[in-house]
């Protein structure tokens, strides 16, 4: 094994940061709902719309830093070994299974974790915030005569937040979950914190296909003299 810096600062920040946030507005957004009492509907909405600016904040960020270092290509989907993956989650790593595809500080995620985080940058948090942004803001934009409110209920508004809400709640029991399979149970979780993971040497890797391959070739038969 061979210790590699794979997250750097601002993208362990960003990530411990956003999960905070999103635990927090869960837990103030499902209060106004009245699913619970924990801080009270006043305190609970005040807290929820001050985090959720935070939150738009820290994309924004987070999109400029993606842009300027190059990580966005970190999640540029690809169907390469796509299949192998989704068989070693379901099965083969509970066999005891050699992981498909390599993890490396150029390529950080696998072909599953690509469209899955893809799909939470592009879909499932564009929803959430936008119609979020918008069910805040619904007074203001009636009275600016705003088309989009028009042409939209609250109730199917409200409707796309409680849903995106629901599904940041799946996607973060599971993200939970899949850090459990590295090395150790909680080697990811480590590798977030400090910013080090312990991955496969290029060269051992090297040494031992090569060993495989040279055990694998067939000796030449000598030829005999009648």
């Amino acid at each position: 094994m061979k210790r590699v810096y794979i997250y750097k600062g601002f993208e362990r920040f960003w990530h411990w940061t956003q999960a905070s946030l999103i635990i927090f507005l869960a837990v103030t957004g499902f209060e106004v709902h009245g699913s619970f009492t924990v801080f009270g509907f006043e305190h609970a909405a005040m807290f929820h719309r001050v985090a959720s600016y935070m939150l738009i904040v820290l994309i924004v960020f987070a999109i400029f830093w993606h842009i300027v270092t190059g990580e966005w290509k970190q999640y540029i989907p690809t169907t390469k070994k796509l299949k192998a993956q989704i068989m070693y989650y379901s099965f083969g790593m509970f066999k005891g299974e050699k992981h498909p595809t390599k993890k490396t500080e150029l390529s950080k995620m696998n072909p599953l974790q690509r469209l899955t985080y893809l799909g939470f940058k592009l879909v499932l948090i564009p929803v959430t915030v936008i119609s979020g942004i918008i069910y805040m803001t619904q007074k203001t934009l009636d009275k600016n005569n705003i088309v989009v409110i028009k042409d939209f209920s609250l109730d199917s508004i409200a409707f796309w937040h409680t849903l995106g809400a629901f599904l940041l709640i799946v996607f973060l029991i599971i993200h939970v979950y899949m850090t459990t399979t590295g090395h150790t149970p909680t080697s990811n979780i480590q590798a977030m914190i400090t910013g080090y993971e312990d991955l496969e040497d290029e060269e051992d890797e090297t040494t031992e296909v090569k060993a495989e391959s040279k055990d694998k070739k067939v000796k030449p038969v000598k030829e005999t003299n009648s």
